[in-house]
């Protein structure tokens, strides 16, 4: 079945897998028993069994230990609260939980284990809630996972659950969620579609951010939307290059992932808008320059340089600082030759790495 979008806390009850009375494993960070809606959470589901044994940045490690909890249990159904990690954890729990034990998961052959998914997000920025994507770590290395059976079968989506977010954590996943609406817009794999759901998130992000920023629950709804929207865009579309440059800084710097991609956005699209004759997606230059001249219309600029330095400003005026580094050569060097290349080739435009040391040299100095 395709994906159901859900609004309401107080709906988690009626959703089949909850209502069949199921055992049900909730898949919740540490952040859960602060949550404003975890009691509620609680009382829809009655007895069931928690994963929480994972960080921000999970360890595959730890999904093993998530697979053997949920065949133990029994279990029969995921309900996932949290960030995207959180989502992300659940997702690969109901990929590899129908594989014998033993199992290289991220070697096997995939296939749809039919286990009933519920995701709640508790941040607007990934919009994994939406997507067939999820990120864990082995051996210090990102790993990858996507596979069309786990977009949530149930992306239930509460604004209240925002209200207890720091405001530092709403920056960074306000800006991970505008940087998804742009860079699935001029991606190489963008359609109509795509199209429909960028614009959407983007317009809704910079008319509402204020607002959402100082609270407003109108406002948060609005970016909850935005964000579930960009999340839609990227399922069609995958990231681009500012997710593929920012991963490496996530890990070298302990940046949050929306603060470091953000600091990637601005000068790979500067570097894109000066690289023209390097464009590589099949429709075209004068297809792209279009693209950018609507992004920085739904961002409220005259054009595309206008809209990256207003982007600039923005990063600016959250206070979002670039990372120290007490060694920028090696950093540079270190950086430049691990860019993640499958997100490069959505880019529409080539980014060599005499290019890529150019253009983290902007972001670090």
């Amino acid at each position: 079945m395709s994906q159901q979008i859900v609004w309401g806390i107080d709906r988690l009850q009626t959703l089949p897998p909850v209502a069949a009375g199921v055992k049900v494993m909730l898949v919740a960070d540490s952040s859960f028993p602060y949550l404003s809606i975890r009691r509620r959470i609680e009382e829809s589901l009655g007895p069931h069994v928690g994963f929480d044994a994972f960080g921000s940045n999970p360890l595959y490690e730890d999904v093993c230990k998530g697979v053997e909890l949920f065949v133990k249990e029994g279990c029969a159904a995921i309900v996932a609260v949290g960030g995207g990690s959180s989502i992300d954890v659940a997702k690969c729990i109901k990929l590899f939980c129908r594989l014998a034990p033993g199992t290289d998961y991220l070697k096997a052959e995939w296939g749809d284990s039919r286990v009933p998914l519920i995701a709640i997000p508790t941040t607007a920025g990934t919009g994994s809630e939406s997507t067939r994507y999820a990120v864990i770590y082995r051996d210090g290395a990102k790993q990858s996972v996507a596979h069309s059976s786990i977009v949530p079968d149930y992306a239930l989506l509460e604004p209240a659950a925002l209200s207890t977010l720091p405001l530092y954590q709403k920056k960074c996943t306000l800006l991970d969620a505008l940087s998804q609406g742009i860079e699935s817009w001029w991606s190489v794999n963008s359609t109509d579609e795509s199209i429909s759901h960028s614009t959407y998130a983007v317009e809704t992000i910079m008319a509402n951010m204020g607002r959402y920023l100082s609270g407003d629950a109108d406002a948060a709804r609005a970016i909850m939307d935005a964000a579930n929207r960009a999340g839609q865009a990227i399922n069609i579309t995958q990231t681009t290059a500012p997710h593929a440059f920012s991963y490496k800084l996530t890990s070298l710097y302990s940046l949050p992932h929306g603060h470091a991609v953000a600091l990637c956005l601005p000068p790979i699209w500067r570097y894109m808008l000066a690289n023209g004759s390097r464009c590589t997606d099949p429709r075209g230059w004068e297809h792209l320059q279009s693209v950018f001249e609507s992004i920085s219309h739904a961002m409220q600029c005259d054009s595309a340089l206008d809209a990256v330095s207003l982007f600039q400003s923005l990063l600016s005026k959250l206070g979002m600082q670039r990372p120290h580094t007490d060694t920028p050569e090696r950093d540079l060097t270190l950086l430049s030759q691990t860019v993640n290349p499958v997100r490069l080739k959505n880019s529409p435009v080539a980014i060599d790495q005499t290019a890529a040391y150019a253009i983290y040299k902007t972001i670090l100095l």
